[in-house]
């Protein structure tokens, strides 16, 4: 069992690190990255399209290995 549970933990760690090198930069520069993350948080206007599809799947990604990796160090 906890061979399984290690093998999905890898498996899903490689899958996020793919999802997070797929999205594409909101801008460039310390700057961009602190207005960025505001506008992400308070702007109107949702994400469209694939942009929308990876931060969902890396979201939901990023969940699954938190809760691997506890099933692993405390629960198996």
């Amino acid at each position: 069992m906890q061979g399984v549970a290690i093998t999905l933990l890898i498996v899903d760690a490689i899958a996020l690190i793919v999802l997070v090198l797929l999205q594409s930069g909101k801008s460039a520069g310390l700057s961009g990255a602190i207005s960025g993350g505001a506008e992400q948080l308070f702007g109107k206007q949702k994400a469209r399209g694939i942009d929308a599809v990876l931060h969902r799947a890396t979201v939901i990604a990023g969940v699954l290995l938190f809760v691997l990796t506890f099933s692993v160090a405390y629960i198996l």
